[in-house]
């Protein structure tokens, strides 16, 4: 057995390993073998669709240079992302590739992709034809030091940091406690809580350092 793979991948929680599906629980007696078999992340099928993920991103790249209309542009985008959307929920829901982001399914990469591509036509209606630059600022000085945020924010290594240090035992970090007694507490709901934990103490945080940096001229790239 290879060392580096997953023993406990996603997919043990499939309809076709677990009546328990889409939590974890006992396997079927008649469960297939790929139920229980080491999960290794970085293979071919994984990079096939990591490929293709970038060809749909160049496209849209593509058409925003080559194309000056406003309308073709959107029709382009539009159309775009309602047809990978529509094809990734049948393949999800005809059970014929599921959605699986752990595995980087084609399904995932067409509803990903298409949400995206649909997200940012109606940003650049808002702010490229309607000129709402200033309401948008914030996402503007995050693209300018994505990295930064990438790092920091997504791989979690400034909240890493910050758990790092505690007060009697591990549960009693500053993140915790934010979390806890500023958002889950005020809500009374763990969802809603961590919900806007994410968005205000990490997306909206980010933003603004991301702002202060973008005033005194730093940007982290290669």
């Amino acid at each position: 057995m290879i060392n580096h793979m997953y023993q406990k991948p996603a997919w043990r929680r499939h309809w076709a390993c677990t009546d328990s599906s889409p939590h974890e629980g006992p396997f079927k007696n008649d469960a297939p073998a790929w139920c229980v078999a080491p999960f290794e992340p970085e293979g071919i099928l994984s990079s096939f669709s990591a490929v293709l993920s970038t060809i749909i991103g160049v496209h849209c790249g593509h058409v925003l240079v080559h194309i000056k209309s406003h309308t073709d542009r959107l029709r382009q985008w539009v159309a775009m992302g309602i047809a990978l959307l529509v094809l990734g929920i049948i393949l999800h829901f005809s059970h014929a590739i599921p959605l699986n982001k752990q595995l980087y399914t084609f399904s995932y990469i067409c509803v990903t992709a298409g949400a995206a591509g649909i997200v940012f036509s109606l940003l650049y209606v808002l702010v490229d034809i309607l000129n709402l630059h200033y309401a948008f600022a914030p996402l503007r000085w995050i693209g300018m030091n994505a990295m930064l945020v990438y790092v920091m924010a997504a791989e979690g290594i400034f909240e890493g940091f910050l758990n790092g240090w505690y007060y009697e035992g591990t549960n009693n970090t500053l993140v915790y406690w934010v979390r806890k007694h500023v958002f889950v507490k005020v809500w009374h709901s763990t969802r809603v809580g961590i919900l806007l934990y994410v968005l205000f103490a990490q997306i909206l945080f980010w933003a603004l350092v991301s702002g202060v940096l973008h005033r005194a001229g730093l940007y982290w790239k290669l």
